[in-house]
């Protein structure tokens, strides 16, 4: 038997010439050494098959292809009668990674990491990746500020010609930021510099935001902020010199300290406007809030180019170009500005683009966009059809782009993509109330029925004071022009028997049909025509007013109640708004044909104010007025209530007002309602989480007759303060107060803990 050893070492591959050998025509071809590689993937690789000639070069090339496979550490060529023998050795595999006191990251998400590397089971085994891995385990745990983490490696042999790998890991504690040092600064206090700052020394909430960890991102932002502090109170040549980061030798200890150069505070001496107007210059002008003789700030100034550039492109600029080039006097101190326009072209949209909707129409989404194809382009527009398109609930993400199209000046095209989200809800749950108690909620609710953009719900809600069933049906869209229509079947039972209310109970059924017209952007009023049948049951001890209304008007009423409501609604945020305004404004009258007839009138104003990034103010009124006409009285069921944690907070709920001769609260024609709460969010959780300190004023009054009221009650107004917190839980909303009655009277009912968890319907 004749062998032959072409190459043996990989190094003599590429620095030492092959042992040479005569071309020969392979009659067969034989893998050796193969443990877990198929000998069909060594086939595949190689540049020679049978029939054909071996020679030199192509048994090179042989081996250097299947090294580069990364399979095999080392690979020859034998000759054996004309037979090519490859003998190769494999690499070994991985056959688990295992980690011992890993705390601080999830495991699924650093084998994924790992994974990304070449570290993950079933791959081949390479000690270099395994070192890189190492390193990238180190950088993770950096960036959370364990800068004394231990991560010892251990590779064990298995059969089968592969290997396990262990990450032992000493976590250690994170380093906390010592001490912050701002040097160079002369015109502000330090305080008031670091309130900018998002990283901070260890304080009462640092254990949830790790804002005492040092992050070279967040450092990088804080000396914006701070730049833009300077920035805008004039410093215009304000820099931050450097920047100092140091450990301690015990590696638990972060101190940073940043060198800062003032500079001059600088005044606005003049602002022109130069370049191609378009619009006016005088119109323009009126957008530049920046004025000679201000203090420089760059947010102003920023805000002035803002400006212009939104007017412009509301006209069809879209790629309008505005820049302020400034002229800096060192000597006196100021700083003159010239805000070059150029507009460009104007533009028209050629193309609107909807992409993302596999369920619902096009045309349930092209109805609610302001942009028009083939009109001009206007970035108000634009967005308020975005902003149209969020408010539907239909969608989880709305993008919108306005890329200009190829081998144009003049156009350009709105490419909206949404991505769909479930809008079916099979929901059954539970809530309590501090009024309500146990809750027991269900519906069935489906508001993109079919992707037709209606709306249809089946909802069973049931709990200690309030149980309804109902089903409710909208068409957004009835006609063209957006006027909504929809039904209302119900059922509703109250019992009050276990509140602070005079007890009775009643049972209503009923239907409506109801119309919504849109009569602005932010604005809609809708009207309504229903029918109702209430049945009362009253007690000894109910209320006299009660009994009197059962003796007068029968313990069964039918009523034909006519709703209108005006509605506007601009906050800037359905859940935690932080600006903007909401009004609305009720009235629902029981027209001659029923037994009853009456009116009830309500009007609502809210208003936000942001007072920084951290604080909103919220203040808030309602009134409301009601009354019998055409000789009847108003029903006592149809009364206002105040008091508990949705008005007067502090006070037990619907017990302000007027009270029976029992002490029992009967309720009043008239309602004042007023609130001024200052909300901030709890930093890390300010899209779920939000507390409060509330002032509250509110009260019931009431024209009965006498010998039905208790004598001696005070009417005046009711006021409570103190905390709330608002949370959005994964179980539902949750609404918590602790309130302080200010002004408790004789007779009334206060609670200072309040609470509701999960929604009613």
């Amino acid at each position: 038997m004749k062998k032959s050893l072409i190459p043996v070492l990989v190094a003599g591959l590429f620095s030492l010439p092959a042992l040479a050998f005569e071309p020969f025509v392979v009659k067969d071809i034989r893998v050796e050494g193969i443990q877990r590689t198929e000998a069909g993937t060594v086939f595949g690789y190689l540049p020679v098959k049978v029939g054909e000639t071996l020679n030199d070069e192509k048994a090179a090339q042989a081996i250097r292809t299947l090294f580069g496979t990364g399979f095999f550490r080392d690979v020859r060529i034998e000759i054996e009668n004309d037979v090519m023998v490859v003998v190769v050795q494999e690499r070994p595999a991985i056959a688990q990674v295992d980690f011992v006191g890993l705390k601080e990251f999830d495991k699924d998400v650093i084998l994924k990491a790992l994974k990304e590397i070449g570290i993950a089971e079933g791959r081949i085994f390479d000690r270099a990746q395994l070192e890189k891995a190492e390193q990238e385990l180190k950088r993770q745990y950096l960036t959370k500020g364990k800068y004394g983490v231990v991560i010892t490696t251990t590779v064990t042999p298995l059969e089968r010609n592969r290997v396990g790998i262990n990450f032992n890991i000493e976590e250690g504690v994170s380093a906390k930021i010592k001490q912050i040092n701002i040097v160079g600064a002369k015109d502000f206090t330090e305080k008031d510099l670091l309130s900018q700052f998002e990283l901070t020394t260890p304080g009462w909430i640092t254990w949830y935001t790790k804002n005492d960890q040092y992050s070279r991102q967040k450092l990088s932002a804080d000396l914006e902020k701070l730049k833009s502090f300077y920035m805008n109170r004039g410093y215009l040549e304000f820099a931050v010199d450097s920047t100092q980061v140091s450990i301690s030798p015990d590696k638990q200890d972060v101190y940073i300290t940043i060198n800062v150069n003032e500079g001059a505070r600088y005044q606005v001496s003049s602002v022109k406007l130069a370049g191609d107007f378009t619009i006016s210059e005088e119109e323009l002008a009126k957008l530049v809030i920046i004025k000679p003789g201000d203090v420089f700030s760059r947010e102003k100034l920023n805000e002035s180019n803002k400006a212009i550039s939104d007017r412009l492109g509301k006209e069809g600029y879209a790629f309008a170009n505005v820049n302020a080039a400034p002229e800096i006097d060192k000597e006196k101190r100021q700083v003159a500005f010239t805000i070059f326009v150029d507009p460009g072209k104007r533009v028209y949209v050629r193309r609107i683009n909807v992409t993302g909707n596999t369920k619902t129409r096009d045309e349930v989404i092209r109805r609610e966009l302001r942009q028009m194809e083939g009109g001009w382009y206007d970035a108000d527009r634009v967005t308020a059809s975005k902003q149209r398109l969020d408010r539907l609930g239909y969608f989880s993400e709305t993008t919108v782009e306005t890329p200009a199209v190829p081998g144009t000046a003049d156009q350009l095209d709105v490419n909206i993509k949404v991505t769909e989200k479930p809008t079916g809800n099979l929901m059954l749950g539970a809530g309590v109330s501090s009024t309500e108690g146990l809750i027991l909620s269900g519906s069935i609710s489906q508001n993109n029925f079919l992707g037709s953009g209606n709306n249809v719900t089946l909802a069973l809600n049931t709990g200690k004071i309030n149980q309804v069933a109902s089903i409710s049906y909208t068409n957004p869209y009835f006609t063209v022009d957006g006027i909504s229509q929809g039904f209302d079947i119900y059922h509703r039972n109250i019992d009050s028997t276990s509140t602070s209310v005079a007890p009775y109970k009643s049972s209503s059924n009923g239907a409506a049909v109801r119309f919504g017209f849109p009569i602005g952007e932010k604005q809609s009023l809708s009207f309504g025509v229903g029918i109702d049948q209430t049945k009362i049951t009253s007690y000894d001890n109910s209320s006299p007013s009660t009994i009197n209304f059962v003796n007068q008007y029968g313990d069964t009423n039918l009523t034909i109640p006519v709703t209108l409501n005006w509605v506007a609604d601009g906050k800037d945020s359905f859940l935690f708004p932080t600006t903007g305004w909401y009004q609305k404004a009720s009235l629902e009258v029981a027209i001659p044909g029923g037994d009853l007839t009456f009116y009830r009138a309500s009007y609502q104003l809210q208003r936000y104010f942001a007072l920084s990034r951290s604080f909103t103010l919220m203040l808030n009124g309602e009134v409301g007025y009601a009354d019998g006409y055409n000789g009847d009285g108003l029903p006592f069921y149809k009364n206002f209530y105040a008091g508990g944690v949705n008005s007067v907070r502090g006070f037990k709920a619907g017990s302000l007002g007027p009270q029976d001769i029992n002490g029992n609260t009967i309720g009043g024609n008239e309602r004042v309602i007023a609130q001024a709460e200052l909300l901030w969010g709890i930093p890390g959780m300010e899209k779920s989480l939000r507390m409060g300190w509330f002032v509250d004023a509110g009260q019931v009054w009431g024209d009965y007759q006498a010998g039905y009221t208790k004598p001696g009650i005070d009417d005046s107004l009711r006021y409570s303060t103190g905390l709330s917190l608002a949370w959005i839980s994964p179980v539902g909303p949750l609404k918590i107060s602790y309130g302080y009655p200010i002004n408790k009277q004789d007779g009334d009912r206060t609670e200072a803990f309040q609470f509701q968890l999960g929604t009613t319907f």
